[in-house]
């Protein structure tokens, strides 16, 4: 059948449900789009992917798609409060910047509410742009948004806003921030749609020269950060190049983002594709990664050394579907940064190709939080190191290799203890595998707790695979062609096999490579 997943003014994303597809479908299939009652002309393509995404539509329009072997779909787009097309935008100029953002600035301000404001063909650089509530910004077939290479003049949110609340942030604590070339605060009823391109300029200057650093009293911007917002919706646009983490939303809720396609170079610093953090009710469906770290990292922010924690909260109702990550460090990631909590998230229909792990659980020691109630089903991999892994014993941060953190000793449970349970992982196919299928690392006071894993298939290993450590924790012994591994963790396997379609069993402490306490 025929979903419409996401409809704005002059764009809409459809969901093509088809039995046992996942990012692509398995033959193209024809679609015609038309206006009953309207002059508007027909419209006619090829879907190769499961969400298809229509542009260029007239407001306020009841539109019929049909597409071959499916009952056709009505729906209406939204209406429409104006048009406006910002004039005096000088194109391919870098030093144009500082005045382009000056026009679209003011085009915000005085767009009225519903409002639409379209960037058209051409390439624009700008100075970061701050967006509102109730407004389109829409991006147009051929448009690019640019950030310029030079940090002169580049504006700075400060870690906290003046009530007090985290408005600048990084790695999960409030700290101050180059605001991200297109950013909102506060924001609702927010919608970026198009299929143009918005380009964060990290190829640029030297912004991937200082990945853990501050310059300017600051951390490096995002690509696009929305921070406190609610019902925004990201459709059918490009964007790449991000000074750091891709799309950031931070304390937002009624979030949708249908299919965009997130890019960045594999060697680029902390480029991760889409991070919610400190969120409730998300939807990712349709969307293509290809990017330097994590291609969805959940988040919920981090403890501070001090324990400090008036700044955290939950992140909750996660839906990942139909998405197509074809490299990263891992596929769909939850943490590092916890702290707030995670729980109910679900990964469906997905496609991993090339990334270092597919599903990936990681905490520590002083984290605290709890890591809950987590689907992950009907999921083909391809050529991933290690398919699926949970981890809590993580080496972050300046202290992450201290022995306090690294101990395989029982300590005590606090506020700074972090628990994971309530993990289900079926209908899996793993071909060119390298180093394990899953692997569960745990705390001797926290185990991992009601994992089941059923209906997994490791269907082949990669030959030229070279031994490495599966988790990125200290003591932990090179791996290669590995099944089900698994220590301080309650895990009951369903239908698990093997390349020969032989059972796997759990193999239990497993994992260290020498004596964990110094002698």
């Amino acid at each position: 059948m025929l979903n419409a997943i996401a409809v704005s003014a002059r764009d809409a994303a459809v969901r093509l449900q088809w039995p046992g597809a996942r990012y692509h479908l398995e033959t193209p299939v024809p679609w015609r789009l038309t206006a009953p009652g309207t002059a508007t002309a027909a419209r006619e393509g090829l879907a190769e992917k499961v969400v298809l995404a229509l542009h260029d539509l007239d407001p306020a329009t009841d539109w019929r798609l049909e597409v071959a072997g499916f009952p056709p779909l009505t729906f209406r787009t939204r209406d429409c409060g104006g048009l406006f097309r910002p004039s005096g935008l000088v194109a391919d100029e870098e030093q144009a910047a500082a005045g382009n953002a000056c026009i679209l600035a003011e085009a915000v301000a005085k767009l009225p509410e519903n409002g639409t404001i379209e960037l058209g063909p051409g390439r624009f650089f700008s100075m970061p742009l701050a967006l509102r509530s109730m407004m389109v910004f829409r991006l147009a077939e051929g448009s690019q948004l640019l950030a310029p290479s030079s940090r002169l003049g580049w504006p700075i949110l400060p870690a906290r806003d003046a009530a007090g609340h985290m408005l600048g942030s990084w790695e999960g604590l409030p700290e101050a921030c180059f605001a991200a070339p297109v950013h909102a605060i506060g924001a609702r009823e927010l919608t970026i749609a198009g299929p143009g391109l918005l380009d964060g300029g990290g190829d640029r200057g030297d912004w991937w020269t200082w990945p853990k650093g501050t310059r300017d009293g600051a951390r490096r911007p995002r690509g696009l950060h929305l921070v406190n917002c609610d019902a925004v919706l990201l459709l059918g646009f490009s964007i790449r190049n991000a000074p750091s983490w891709t799309i950031h939303p931070q304390g937002c809720s009624r979030l949708t983002a249908v299919g965009l396609h997130i890019m960045a170079p594999h060697d680029s610093p902390n480029t991760d594709g889409f991070d919610p953090e400190m969120c409730e009710d998300v939807l990712l469906e349709g969307i293509r990664f290809s990017v330097g770290d994590d291609c969805i990292a959940i988040k919920a922010g981090k403890r501070g050394p001090d324990g400090k924690d008036d700044h955290l909260r939950p992140t909750r109702g996660v839906v990942v579907r139909h998405c197509l990550m074809e490299r990263g460090h891992g596929g769909v990631v939850i943490g590092s940064e916890m702290s707030g909590g995670v729980e109910n998230v679900t990964v469906e229909a997905c496609e991993m190709v090339g990334t270092d792990r597919g599903l990936r659980l990681k905490t520590r020691r002083g984290r605290g939080g709890f890591v809950r109630n987590i689907v992950f089903h009907n999921v083909a991999m391809r050529d991933v190191e290690t398919a699926i892994s949970a981890n809590a014993f993580y080496h972050c941060d300046v202290d992450g290799r201290d022995d306090w953190v690294q101990s395989r000793k029982t300590a005590t449970v606090g506020a700074g203890t972090p628990h994971i349970r309530g993990i289900e992982i079926r209908d899996v196919a793993i071909s060119g595998l390298s180093h394990a299928a899953a692997v569960f690392l745990g705390l001797p006071e926290a185990p991992l707790a009601e994992i089941r894993i059923d209906n997994l298939h490791v269907e082949s290993f990669r030959e030229e695979a070279i031994p490495i450590p599966p988790v990125m924790a200290e003591h932990i012994r090179p791996m290669r062609h590995e099944g089900v591994l698994a220590e301080n963790a309650d895990v009951t396997l369903g239908h698990v096999v093997g390349v020969e379609m032989s059972p796997l069993s759990i193999t239990a402490a497993p994992l260290a490579e020498r004596s964990t306490e110094p002698s």
